[in-house]
Formats: C-alpha cells, structure tokens, sequence
C-alpha cells in the first residue's frame, strides 16, 4: 500500500464512527521493536494552537511502554474488512504472541514509528502532553464502578498530528 500526505483542513474525519466504532490502533516503537492496540476511545481537536488527538491506554497494557518509552507514536484506522484483526489487537498481548502476524497486519514505518499498510488513514502523532486520570478526579464517579471495576485507571495523551497519511 502507498500512502500520500494531506493538509488536516483537508481531511474527512468523523470522530465519532471513525474511533468510537471502526476503532483504531494505537501503534508506537521503532523498526527494530514496537506493539500495537486497539482503541476504541479518543478524540481529535484542536490544543495550545495545534491539530491534536487524544487516547486513553491502561497501565497494564503493553503498547503503553512503547507510547511511554517513544516521543512519537501513530493512530491509524481501517476498513471493515480489517475487524477481525482490530478485534485481535485489542484481545491479545503482544508481549505474550505475535499478535500482528496473527492479525494478518504488515508493517509500515514514517517518521520513525510505526504503522500499518492496510490502514486507509495514520495519523503520525507526537506527544506534548500526558496525565493519569485518578478517581479523585472523577467528576461522575458513577464511572469508576462502570468502567474501572479493577481500578486500573488509564493514562490520557495528548498528541499534535504531525503527518496526515491516506492510502492511494
């Protein structure tokens, strides 16, 4: 697959279908090592001046160590005929399997992080901002007891887009 570099203010992106239920990956590392989730929470907009997404990853998954350890990372978004392997990425650890060759997925490397060929969207993002998101913040606390049983609160990101990519 060949990817071509669009300005953000040409983009056609709905938030809410593209994340919330085509999900994405989140993808970090480098060529020689880098891991790959699925997300299905997130946001794009604007912050401090810049076009920026935000992602949500718990503290247990692997996928975060890269985000940690890396200044870049990608979101990147599919067709539905890669469900299945978006449901893979985000039901089995890369630290235990080789979850991306399960999924059928090949790997393709800008801007010094990683992505996907069969994506038809990536995002190239570099992080500026980050925070745990701890109960005493919680504003509707009816939330820890929804989504958070095991108290493993997530770690939100904020991140500017540096690079739109869309499959020719």
């Amino acid at each position: 697959m060949s990817f071509k570099e669009i300005k953000a203010e040409d983009l056609q992106f709905n938030p809410f279908t593209r994340i919330g239920s085509d999900w994405m990956l989140i993808t970090a590392g480098d060529e020689k090592k880098f891991n790959t989730m699925t997300a299905s929470w997130g946001g794009a907009g604007v912050f401090w001046g810049k076009n920026v997404v935000t992602c949500y990853i718990r503290p247990q998954r692997y996928t975060k160590e890269f985000v940690d350890a890396n200044d870049t990372f990608t979101l990147s978004f599919y067709g539905p005929e890669c469900k299945n392997a978006l449901n893979l990425c985000g039901t089995v650890s890369g630290r235990d399997s080789d979850k991306i060759s399960e999924a059928g997925l090949t790997p393709y490397f800008t801007e010094g992080t990683a992505a996907f060929e069969e994506a038809n969207l990536i995002f190239v993002c570099r992080k500026i901002y980050q925070d745990d998101m701890p109960y005493e913040n919680f504003i509707a606390k009816e939330n820890d007891a929804k989504y958070y049983p095991n108290k493993d609160y997530h770690t939100m990101y904020i991140a500017e887009i540096v690079k739109i990519l869309v499959a020719e």
